[in-house]
C-alpha cells in the first residue's frame, strides 16, 4: 500500500495526464470524470465555486470544451 507522500506523486501524474488527453475522451466521459473531481475536491463551504473554476479552467484549456 502506497504511503500518502507515494499517493500524492500517483495523483499528480494521473492528473496531469488526464488534463493532457482531455479532448480526447467523449463527452460522457468527460461528464463523469467531472462530477467525480467536483464531489472529490469539495471538502468544505469555501469549495462551492469548484464546480465553475474547473469548468473554466477545462474550457480555457481545450479547444472541444470551449464556449464559442
Amino acid at each position: 500500500m502506497p504511503n500518502q507522500d507515494q499517493e500524492r506523486v500517483f495523483k499528480l501524474a494521473l492528473g496531469t495526464a488526464l488534463v493532457h488527453v482531455w479532448g480526447e475522451l467523449s463527452q460522457e466521459t468527460q461528464e463523469k470524470l467531472f462530477e467525480h473531481a467536483v464531489v472529490a475536491g469539495h471538502h468544505s463551504e469555501r469549495d462551492e465555486s469548484l464546480r465553475e473554476q474547473l469548468a473554466r479552467y477545462l474550457h480555457e484549456h481545450h479547444e472541444r470544451t470551449k464556449v464559442t
